[in-house]
């Protein structure tokens, strides 16, 4: 038997926490951030935000509530219905699931794009050299040679063959601004985020609401299980997912669901 009184969150290597601990990927996810934030990748901001998440991601019961299921399927048939596919990558993101992005825009034919509201030169590399080292073979977001319109701060610029021409962009983690501003452009958003009630996911067109190191596997699951799909099943899956019940399910999971 564990004894968890053992078991610090100072750990480090993710390895040392046990699997079978009652709050493994809570701990998971602090373990990673902090991480990030030690080379360079995330933000001490990102920590706050991490915080945040779990907090909802705790009244979640810490699980896929079927909702949010139904939203990860309906985002693989986004991505593999679209012409100019991209992932957006901020620092959180890359700390807590570099791999399962690589893996998600192979299964989807997306790409990967750095996009930062605390932006640097070592900050855009850093993330780059981190998505490289799980596997990315190219990277989007160096260059920024467009703006996204009605939006100040460096979180504007993106790539003009990236972000500023894609049809579907996933923006897990995203600022509430951000994601109306990507809105008002026309493009199809896919919003993962644990607060149901945050901009983001209100104004997406597929809010997800689940904690992303479950969400982007998920959503890769669905993306391979559908890759034989013809193009009709795809439409279908999208047409059929209703957003606001989504939505309405998730609030209503935390702020009645059981401890």
């Amino acid at each position: 038997m564990t004894d968890y009184d053992t078991v610090s969150a100072d750990v480090e290597h993710e390895k040392e926490i046990p699997e079978d601990h009652p709050r493994y990927q809570d701990l998971l996810t602090r373990h990673r951030i902090e991480k990030g934030v030690e080379k360079g990748i995330t933000h001490l901001q990102g920590m706050h935000a991490e915080g945040r998440g779990s907090a909802f991601d705790y009244l979640l019961g810490e699980e896929t509530i079927p909702s949010a299921d139904e939203a990860e399927r309906a985002a693989a048939a986004h991505l593999l219905l679209a012409e100019r596919p991209v992932l957006s990558i901020n620092g959180n993101v890359a700390a807590l699931v570099p791999g399962e992005m690589v893996e998600l825009a192979e299964a989807t034919g997306a790409d990967l794009e750095v996009n930062l509201f605390n932006r640097t030169p070592e900050r855009i590399e850093a993330i780059a050299d981190h998505l490289r080292e799980h596997g990315a073979a190219d990277v989007k977001g160096l260059e920024a040679d467009a703006r996204i319109p009605n939006l100040d701060h460096q979180r504007a610029k993106v790539d003009e063959d990236g972000i500023y021409a894609a049809d579907v962009v996933l923006v897990p983690l995203e600022d509430g601004d951000r994601a109306e501003a990507l809105d008002e452009m026309a493009k199809t958003e896919i919003v993962i985020d644990l607060n149901p009630l945050s901009r983001s996911p209100q104004v997406a067109d597929v809010p997800i609401v689940d904690n992303i190191i479950r969400a982007v596997p998920n959503v890769t699951a669905h993306a391979r299980e559908l890759a034989d799909a013809d193009e009709s099943e795809l439409e279908a899956i999208v047409e059929e997912f209703d957003r606001e019940a989504a939505l309405e399910e998730a609030e209503e999971r935390i702020r009645s669901g059981e401890l």
